[in-house]
């Protein structure tokens, strides 16, 4: 993996590697794939407490409503077809 930096942003990686008593390709591969996991988090992972869990459950089994609104826009023809 190549990088491009300022000094700047490379002065910043360096102090921080030597703060965390690591190389340089171990400081970056682990803090990328924590940022990797923070930004997967979201669509990857779905964990609830047993309260969020029941409360969710609640949700999903209520029967949906009737919106006229939206019925009328999803049975309207398309723009994009012929």
């Amino acid at each position: 993996m190549d990088l491009r930096t300022t000094p700047q942003e490379r002065d910043l990686i360096d102090r921080a590697v030597a703060a965390s008593d690591t190389d340089l390709t171990d400081f970056v591969v682990t803090q990328a794939c924590i940022a990797a996991r923070r930004v997967l988090a979201d669509r990857d992972v779905f964990e609830l407490d047993d309260t969020a869990l029941t409360a969710w459950e609640s949700l999903n089994s209520r029967p949906s409503r009737d919106l006229a609104g939206l019925r009328h826009l999803i049975q309207r023809p398309s723009p994009f077809t012929e």
